[in-house]
């Protein structure tokens, strides 16, 4: 008896590791400084909560169409006009069970075997093992590297024959990074000059602080090349509400209906008028969220940069990715050395890929009190 073949280079993450160890703590009555999560710091707004509770005492409870509500649907279509620049229609929107889901459907969609996939690196964890199991071939690319080389002139050098997608991040999960304007059509002109599939991954799209959040799908020539994954996780603090979308056009939206017709056959229908209601929250109140991240954001780095952990200011998402070489050269040793010593939680950079090496990663989606209880835990794990 074994398993599929296709998972044999599939694991499980160090982050689920990292959250037992902190559930241990906490089960033993010891305190813990959480910067390791990837929720957003405030509960669900209570107009959502409303709209299901309200959804289940219509009996609004039976199978929806396996696409999504017409409602939700629509509302989306205008939140990808008004708000990314997309052009799309009903039929170009597909609502999943959250953004990772989306992700998901979307490399089965268009990656075969010997396909590779070319990614800015360090990326979220998932997706190096999301592409490893469609038996397809993850292509790093280094972001850094790229920036100072150009954009251009580092995908070039590292396409491959095989290449027949990109996984395009912005802002980016563990570092923060918010590709600009002009890299954004860098990276469009390239997958037109080649004709590569994008990827789009904007689930923090809602959380930039320094320059602006460019759908790469609203430039020339790439709704039709692009499959753009959103979540209502992190906006609208929704993350085990476990709802999000796609939008596409064909022939890669036929392939997401199929895989989440036969892989989930729709999302649980009262979230779905959940989420309706999301889409109603003012702009006033995500920016109003937005300044409360931009103000943790600041006190975590000034924090981190005076105890020598040299950490660059993140544009955009919740994350901080701080250098942390004068402790331990290998990222996982000082994720642990923090957590065991000062209780302080952390993800080792390199789970993020080789190139999160010397990093660890520090959420700020936590109060200012636990931003500065932790900042002086980890002070006295420098005495």
């Amino acid at each position: 008896m074994h398993l599929a073949k296709r998972l044999d280079e599939v694991g499980f993450s160090d982050i689920v590791q990292i959250r037992n160890k902190v559930m241990e703590l906490r089960a033993a009555g010891q305190p813990v400084h959480a910067f390791h999560g990837g929720e957003p710091f405030f509960e669900t707004p209570e107009s959502i909560k409303d709209a299901s509770t309200r959804a289940l005492s219509e009996n609004r409870t039976r199978y929806a169409p396996s696409s999504g509500i017409e409602p939700l649907r629509t509302a989306l279509v205008h939140k990808l006009q008004s708000r990314n620049g997309i052009s799309a229609a009903v039929e170009d929107v597909i609502v999943t069970a959250g953004g990772a889901h989306a992700l998901y459907v979307a490399f089965q969609a268009i990656l075969d075997p010997g396909d590779d996939m070319m990614l800015f690196a360090p990326y979220w964890t998932p997706i190096r093992d999301m592409i490893t199991m469609e038996q397809a071939r993850p292509v790093m690319i280094p972001k850094s590297s790229a920036r100072r080389n150009g954009i251009t002139e580092t995908l070039e050098h590292l396409s491959t024959p095989n290449t027949r997608a990109i996984y395009y991040n912005t802002p980016q999960n563990p570092s923060g990074l918010v590709f600009s304007r002009q890299e954004a059509e860098e990276v469009a002109a390239f997958a037109i000059k080649h004709n590569r599939v994008v990827v789009a991954d904007e689930a923090y799209e809602d959380l930039v602080y320094e320059g602006e959040h460019v759908s790469i799908a609203s430039l020339p020539g790439m709704a039709e090349r692009t499959i753009t994954c959103y979540t209502f996780s992190k906006t609208y603090a929704m993350t085990g509400w476990r709802i999000g979308y796609a939008a596409a056009k064909d022939p890669f939206m036929t392939g997401l209906r199929k895989l989440v017709l036969y892989s989930t056959n729709g999302v649980s229908t009262p979230t779905q008028w959940a989420a309706l209601e999301a889409l109603t929250v003012p702009q006033t109140a995500i920016a109003s969220r937005r300044e409360e991240y931009r103000q943790r954001r600041d006190l975590l780095v000034e924090g981190l940069n005076e105890l020598g952990l040299e950490c660059d200011l993140p544009a955009g998402a919740f994350y901080a990715f701080p250098r942390v070489a004068k402790i331990h050269k290998e990222s996982r040793r000082v994720a642990a050395m923090l957590l065991d010593k000062v209780h302080v939680a952390t993800i080792p950079g390199v789970v993020f890929g080789a190139q999160g090496e010397g990093h660890v990663r520090f959420s700020y989606a936590v109060s200012p009190e636990a931003l500065r209880a932790g900042l002086d835990a980890l002070r006295k794990f420098f005495v």
